[in-house]
């Protein structure tokens, strides 16, 4: 009988720890599945810091590791220096990278470091309570921005995708969504890119990824899903925003 659907192979069988809603779980399965078509699990090195997909070693059927918060990409640039035919991806969120790592992330880009960046952006931090991130949305309200973000006091939430594409080493940086079936697709298709031209021995590639926090942001997986649309979007573009000349 023909299989119609099969689980990835690069994924455990482990149950996910992340809330209902949560989108990591897709995104899970997006890079798990990416993994098993490029046929690299056996040569692939994940590389999870502090946050909410810590335990990510518990689901990807990888070798991985766990970094301190925000040095995932000094410890990928380490690993794939010292074994330059693995295949190292980071998988960080947003309080993650966008904060404590915004120098890591920005010097490996600098150095055009052959490393893959799956880069989860909620827009809170998740695993901590709720508290403001650099990429939370103006007028949001957190645990500590119970009022709403306000640019006077906070400044305006960063734009990652599009500040590491105006650096020379970022090879390919995309910003995805998962909030509908159609960005599903479209974010799968980014994510093995990014895997293969890391294959191809190319610089840097980062892969936004627009996701939700339903516990956090107080609302319903399915009123998550549409405020990543009706919200984060319109701040958040999405599309490439760099891509190769020969790409184009």
């Amino acid at each position: 009988m023909q299989d119609v659907y099969r689980t990835a192979r690069s994924l455990t069988k482990n149950t996910m720890h992340y809330c209902p809603g949560c989108a990591h779980g897709i995104i899970h399965k997006l890079v798990a599945e990416s993994i098993d078509e490029l046929g690299i699990r056996e040569n692939t090195i994940g590389v999870a810091p502090v946050g909410c997909a810590v335990l990510a070693y518990n689901y990807f059927d990888t070798d991985f590791v766990v970094a301190a918060h925000g040095r995932a990409p000094a410890m990928a640039t380490g690993i794939k220096r010292v074994h330059p035919d693995r295949i190292v991806f980071t998988y960080q969120g947003d309080g993650d990278l966008a904060s404590i790592g915004t120098a890591e992330i920005v010097h490996a880009a600098m150095r055009g470091e052959k490393i893959t960046v799956i880069f989860v952006n909620n827009a809170i931090y998740g695993m901590t309570g709720g508290q403001m991130a650099p990429t939370t949305l103006v007028g949001q309200k957190t645990s500590t921005s119970p009022y709403g973000r306000q640019v006077e006091h906070c400044g305006s939430p960063i734009r990652i995708s599009e500040m590491l594409s105006t650096i020379p080493g970022a090879y390919f940086v995309s910003r995805v969504s998962v909030s509908t079936p159609a960005n599903v697709m479209k974010a799968k298709k980014s994510i093995k890119r990014a895997f293969q031209n890391q294959i191809e021995g190319k610089g840097l590639n980062i892969v936004e990824v627009l996701s939700t926090c339903p516990t956090n942001w107080g609302r319903t997986p399915y009123e998550a899903m549409r405020w990543v649309d009706e919200n984060m979007v319109p701040y958040y573009p999405l599309g490439d925003y760099k891509v190769p000349e020969e790409a184009k």
